[in-house]
């Protein structure tokens, strides 16, 4: 024990060392920046571009960040560090140097997906860093007095104020799914190569980084109305997306995602109950992967599950065993591993790629709100083997600026009305209750998240009358929403004819067949 105390003082010591240093490197370009400025030269002329400093800043300070949320996590994973060796199995600059940062690594890693690199540079889309600040106090509300009337109950059917809300939908959170989505851009290269084992192994990542935006998540998303739709175009990215609430009862909704020589879909539906001091959230539906040369892959959600809603610190933990099925030579099983109240290393994943024969080709491991690794062939895991494990994702640093909600950088910009942006009036981003709820205005968000629960209450006469989502198509009885298109070529044409207008007031009659009903 003491020598390991002796190895973190030392680590934590030049840790301390590069922090310095790069605090003086970042002080250094922060001035030549304005010495460029103040002298009237063009800012591309310099060789750091004000966008790549302000991006370089902002992840430098975020991982060096000397806040108390910072500390505590510093602190946290250094107690860790001294209870469990399994800690340095992800411990890239001791058990990884091959991964660092060096021009020959980096450009390699570069070569993957040049494209969507050239893109973004032309691009340079600037998106918001931070919500709005709130406009009024936020008010406490009791949770014990909703929960001991609520217990096995399915949640996603009990009314909740809007306290218990994040401002974002469950359609916009499923797009948090393709944040990592240059993991396909890579996984598509590789299988264009001629590597489907590469492929295969940066699905099976793909299909872990989705859970890494639930960490501190404690929050609901908001349950959409019956044809409910979200958009995402995002192409420094090179990604687009589309989704919409398909049913009500059952909720379903439904996505459509498309990249650069992939296409990502499926419908999904949470089943959800209260079980005195913790939720249960059980995933219904299958995604599904297609690249542009046939390959297929599909898998379905892991149960996550939140605890100690009434005492102690709120958490929330995803187990269970996923399989990832490929149509071709190679298929993915990885088994997320539940938090135990003795578990000294929680959050892990492990797995392996197999044939169709049973035969395993590659190791997965990792932890699911960090960073996925593999080796080729069967492995155990332990320090010894970690010299020929090679990193596949690690996790993007969460913003310094964090409110209670807990949002990703990449989850604050899915609600951002930007402009230009001409958007049917069935989508996520124009909900009143939302909207409200972002701009921390929390008595009008109650009041209309109140008035659409009451305009909710048609669907189920809708859905009996005959009502059909405008952009998706059952495959059978029983099969998957599909994407059946034309959104995006309306969206060129900035018509919207047959979308009604979902979040505006009921007309008095229909208000009271509503009321008869």
């Amino acid at each position: 024990m003491l020598l390991e105390f002796s190895q973190l003082q030392t680590q934590l010591h030049l840790l301390c060392q590069e922090r310095s240093s790069l605090l003086d490197t970042l002080r250094q370009l922060e001035a030549a920046n304005i010495e460029v400025k103040a002298s009237g030269g063009p800012e591309c002329e310099y060789p750091l571009t004000q966008q790549e400093y302000s991006d370089l800043r902002r992840a430098k300070y975020s991982e060096w960040s000397t806040t108390e949320s910072s500390d505590d996590v510093e602190k946290q994973e250094l107690e860790e560090a001294s209870e469990d060796d399994e800690t340095y199995f992800f411990d890239t600059n001791d058990c990884f140097p091959e991964q660092s940062t060096s021009c020959e690594s980096m450009g390699k890693e570069l070569k993957i997906q040049p494209n969507v690199m050239a893109d973004s540079a032309h691009l340079q889309i600037e998106r918001r860093k931070k919500l709005p600040d709130p406009a009024e106090k936020e008010k406490g509300v009791s949770l014990w007095s909703l929960i001991k009337d609520n217990v096995g109950k399915d949640l996603t059917r009990v009314c909740l104020p809007v306290y218990f809300n994040e401002p974002i939908s469950s359609l916009q959170k499923c797009f948090e799914d393709l944040e990592y989505s240059y993991l396909l851009d890579r996984a598509y290269q590789h299988g264009k190569e001629g590597n489907s084992l590469q492929r295969a192994l940066y699905v099976a990542a793909f299909a872990v980084s989705g859970y890494a935006s639930s960490e501190g998540r404690h929050c609901k998303p908001f349950n959409p109305l019956l044809g409910e739709t979200y958009e995402a175009d995002y192409p420094e990215k090179g990604v687009r997306f589309f989704s919409e609430k398909v049913s009500h009862h059952p909720t379903l909704i439904a996505c459509h995602s498309e990249g650069k020589g992939w296409k990502f879909w499926g419908d999904s539906n949470i089943r959800t109950k209260f079980w005195g001091t913790s939720i249960q959230l059980d995933p219904v539906g299958i995604l599904t992967l297609e690249f542009d040369d046939g390959e297929i892959f599909q898998w379905s959600k892991v149960t996550t599950s939140i605890y100690n809603l009434i005492l102690g610190k709120v958490y929330c933990d995803h187990h269970g065993l996923m399989h990832i099925r490929g149509n071709r030579e190679y298929s993915c099983k990885l088994r997320f591993k539940g938090q135990h109240f003795l578990e000294r290393n929680p959050r892990q994943v492990h797995g392996f790629v197999e044939d169709a024969s049973g035969k395993k080709h590659a190791t997965l491991f990792g932890k699911w709100d960090d960073s996925m690794y593999y080796i080729n062939g069967v492995a155990n895991v332990k320090p010894k083997d970690m010299g020929d494990a090679h990193l596949l994702w690690q996790r993007t640093m969460p913003p310094t600026n964090l409110t209670r909600y807990n949002l990703t950088s990449f989850a604050i910009t899915l609600n951002e009305l930007t402009p230009g942006l001409q958007l049917p009036p069935t989508d996520s981003r124009l909900r009143p209750d939302q909207r409200h709820l972002e701009n921390g205005e929390y008595d009008m968000a109650n009041a209309e998240k109140l008035r659409l629960e009451t305009r909710q209450r048609m669907s189920r006469k809708l859905q009996e009358n005959g009502w059909k989502p405008r952009w998706f198509q059952r495959d059978g009885e029983e099969g998957t929403y599909r994407y059946v298109g034309g959104y995006w070529e309306k969206r060129e044409e900035r018509k919207w004819d047959g979308c009604p207008n979902i979040f505006g007031e009921l007309s008095k009659e229909i208000n009271d067949s509503i009321s008869r009903s």
